[in-house]
């Protein structure tokens, strides 16, 4: 599998981008999982903190962001600067909602003399991230802006065609504070995906994208036992 930019508009080839070698992939994870350790015990006003800085970085630079959308998947400029747009102001609703969004939850039962359940959110630990080409940034923050505040960690493996939208995402993130290794991108070959699922580390993949391709990650993710999600 190759990633390459390639621009629609004229059919040439831009850039490409080697994919990244099993050596490379398990560094990955060990820096991902390193940095978990560290995040899931960050206060949330440092998390919230680091999502609205990378909100307005992204604002500020709106233009820069959307010229690689249309470079790489032909979307045109307006579309392009709303999806930057859109994706800064999720970040900013994580921001804004920090704690109370993951607040326990008590849940009265039937019967009154059971007493309550508790629903209580603690963060997992690593998560894979598997997104389409359509939306490059807003199908990757919509992941990555839940799961951040949470105090998980993220490897992202994004389409083919779009390696350059995929890789800037980690220059906002670590230019708002996020810790080094908590959002990572990866230009990850197919064969190397059922390795990463089954590191245990790993504990968990969101997959954006069509049927074939989730049949595929869930194969992979119920085989190692592992939390999965499609849509």
């Amino acid at each position: 599998m190759a990633y390459q930019t390639i621009n629609p508009y004229t059919n040439e080839l831009v850039a490409d981008f080697p994919d990244a070698s099993k050596p490379e992939v398990d560094a990955a994870i060990t820096a991902a999982h390193e940095a978990f350790l560290s995040w899931r015990t960050t206060p949330f006003s440092t998390r919230t903190a680091v999502l609205a800085k990378a909100a307005e970085l992204l604002r500020a630079e709106k233009r820069r962001y959307a010229e690689l959308l249309t470079l790489e998947m032909g979307k045109v400029i307006g579309e392009a600067e709303a999806e930057v747009e859109l994706s800064a102001d999720i970040l900013q609703y994580y921001a804004d909602r920090g704690q109370t969004l993951l607040e326990t939850e008590k849940v009265p039962v039937a019967l009154a003399s059971e007493g309550e359940v508790e629903i209580v959110s603690e963060p997992l630990g690593v998560l894979l991230s598997v997104e389409p080409w359509n939306f490059p940034y807003y199908q990757v923050v919509r992941v990555a802006a839940p799961q951040l505040l949470a105090g998980n960690t993220l490897l992202l493996k994004h389409a083919s065609n779009v390696p350059q939208a995929a890789a800037v995402f980690d220059d906002p993130f670590a230019r708002a504070g996020l810790l080094s290794g908590a959002f990572m991108n990866l230009y990850l070959p197919h064969d190397l995906t059922e390795h990463v699922i089954s590191d245990p580390r790993v504990r968990g993949v969101a997959l954006t994208g069509g049927e074939q391709a989730g049949v595929l990650i869930a194969g992979h993710a119920a085989k190692a036992g592992k939390k999965s999600t499609r849509d």
